[in-house]
């Protein structure tokens, strides 16, 4: 068998990425994918076509094609195995067949591509030989970071304790009615005690703050530590470990990852003199087996007036909650005024709300173990069968006055099987390889989509797909509390405002 090129390419035969196993000019393969469509005949389902030089084998992958270009002499059955090894290695590290996502892991797909022929030849490899080559993991490598940051650790808190130790000292030293020693080279007598503390203080704070560790100094001697290209996955490490320090990351992929989420949370709102932005969050714990273990929710009416002369305004809110919601003014609104006509207005109606700044007015919070609360419900059952597990998992909307947008369901899968076989699926999906991770994607669940499942085959056990989380963002909030009417102090005239009401999801787990 002699492998010429392997390449993805649109059904136009535009080439998205290809590897060329012998010599051959850009032109050359460029000219051969092209000529690929018009020689597919229509009426016939085959996977190879053949000119009188080259042999085509090919196979769909929705709008793209993989197609192998072979001698004619190769062995048709030898290729057809190795274009189920490469097709089965794009979705690895592609989490949708599309030209970008392509497009943007193309080096990836060139470096699992050589693992698999080498100089025209068919490596003897499959799919977990073939991550681990390309993932390239060095023991030794990760010993050495952990010794790094063993050490850093303990600088850190030496570094605490001589700080403690110089305030105790600075304390002393002003009890006694003695000037505090200064700290310090290039002149340290002239420090002063107060400028010391403060600058020990300042360390203090700097010290405790959640950082990112910086990358540990390459030391001067010889060091047996492999690093052979495990950028990928250093990558990720560092982008968890600043999404667990709770820093906002937004890479290049996060787009496609979150797709609509942000773009909805995002949008331009045509915002009037006076804006009220309304945002709820929601932490829900629930049991695999059934029943609420915690639900809490926060909601909070934030003000924001861009005109001073609309400063003296009431706010007329309609609460039509049944939940037993707990609400709660600021300290500067009128609390009898609100719980007599629901009506938020300053205690001193001389006095105006602050210009050009957000000012939170009303908050409310609910908190429930009541099964009838959970606005979506998720049943995964997995059930071991001879080959691994089954799993089905379904959602159900419980608020039919909800519409959640961008519901994303993570199910954590087990390391080093491969993908997960879908069988039914309402929506779609994205397999995460390297987060060992399968996301349900379904853009809308309203009253119209209340419900729907998802089927799916991976050797594993039934602990293995667990925590099961999700996320979702709404314009509607869960607790029916809306400002309806915006009045004048003097003469009630209604003012025009804007409302930006957000439904958002803060932690929604199911353990």
């Amino acid at each position: 068998m002699v492998l010429l090129a392997a390449a993805v390419c649109t059904k136009a035969g535009k080439a998205i990425v290809s590897r060329q196993f012998v010599e051959m000019t850009r032109t050359r393969i460029e000219g051969l994918l092209a000529a690929f469509p018009k020689l597919m005949n229509t009426g016939k389902q085959h996977t190879f076509v053949e000119t009188e030089s080259v042999r085509y084998v090919y196979q769909p992958m929705e709008k793209l094609y993989m197609v192998l270009i072979t001698t004619k002499n190769s062995n048709i059955l030898e290729d057809l195995e190795t274009l189920r090894l490469f097709s089965r290695v794009i979705p690895e590290y592609c989490r949708a067949l599309e030209e970008n996502e392509i497009s943007e892991h193309c080096f990836d797909l060139i470096f699992a591509f050589d693992e698999i022929v080498a100089l025209g030849y068919r490596e003897n490899v499959n799919l977990a030989q073939i991550r681990t080559f390309t993932e390239m993991d060095s023991h030794e490598e990760k010993v050495f970071r952990a010794v790094r940051e063993t050490q850093e650790r303990e600088a850190k808190a030496e570094m605490r304790r001589k700080a403690k130790e110089l305030q105790q000292a600075r304390r002393d030293a002003e009890r006694q009615g003695k000037k505090a020693p200064g700290f310090g080279g290039f002149g340290s007598s002239a420090v002063s005690g107060g400028s010391t503390a403060a600058m020990i203080t300042e360390t203090i704070i700097e010290t405790d703050k959640p950082k990112v560790a910086p990358a540990p100094a390459r030391p001067s001697g010889p060091s047996k530590a492999l690093k052979l290209g495990a950028k990928g996955k250093e990558v990720d490490n560092f982008v968890d470990k600043l999404k667990s320090e709770g820093e906002t990351i937004v890479s290049s992929n996060m787009g496609k990852r979150t797709s609509e989420a942000t773009k909805v949370h995002a949008l331009p709102i045509n915002m009037e003199s006076v804006h009220m932005k309304i945002e709820e969050k929601i932490t829900l714990t629930c049991g695999r087996d059934g029943g609420l273990q915690n639900m809490e929710l926060h909601g909070m009416i934030m003000l924001r007036i861009s005109d001073e002369k609309f400063g003296r305004i009431r706010l007329h809110v309609e609460n039509e909650d049944k939940k037993g919601v707990q609400l709660q003014t600021h300290p500067n609104v009128d609390k009898k005024l609100f719980t007599a006509e629901s009506l938020i207005g300053l205690k001193n109606p001389e006095k105006s709300f602050p210009v050009n700044s957000d000012v939170g007015v009303l908050k409310w919070r609910l908190q429930t173990t009541e099964e009838s609360f959970i606005p979506l419900t998720i049943n995964c059952w997995p059930s071991e069968s001879g080959n691994g597990c089954d799993v089905n998992i379904e959602y159900e909307l419980q608020e039919d006055n909800l519409e959640l947008n961008d519901v994303v369901i993570t199910i954590p899968l087990p390391s080093g099987v491969g993908a997960p076989v879908i069988g039914e699926i309402d929506g779609e999906y994205r397999h995460d390889s390297r987060r060992n991770t399968l996301e349900w994607c379904l853009p809308v669940i309203d009253a119209k989509n209340k419900s729907g499942s998802l089927e799916f085959s991976i050797p594993g056990q039934p602990n293995d797909f667990f925590p099961v989380q999700v996320s979702f963002i709404s314009k509607k909030n869960y607790c029916n509390i809306q400002v309806t009417k915006v009045t004048q102090v003097d003469g009630n005239s209604p003012v025009r405002f804007s409302t930006e009401t957000t439904f958002l999801v803060d932690k929604y787990e199911i353990l």
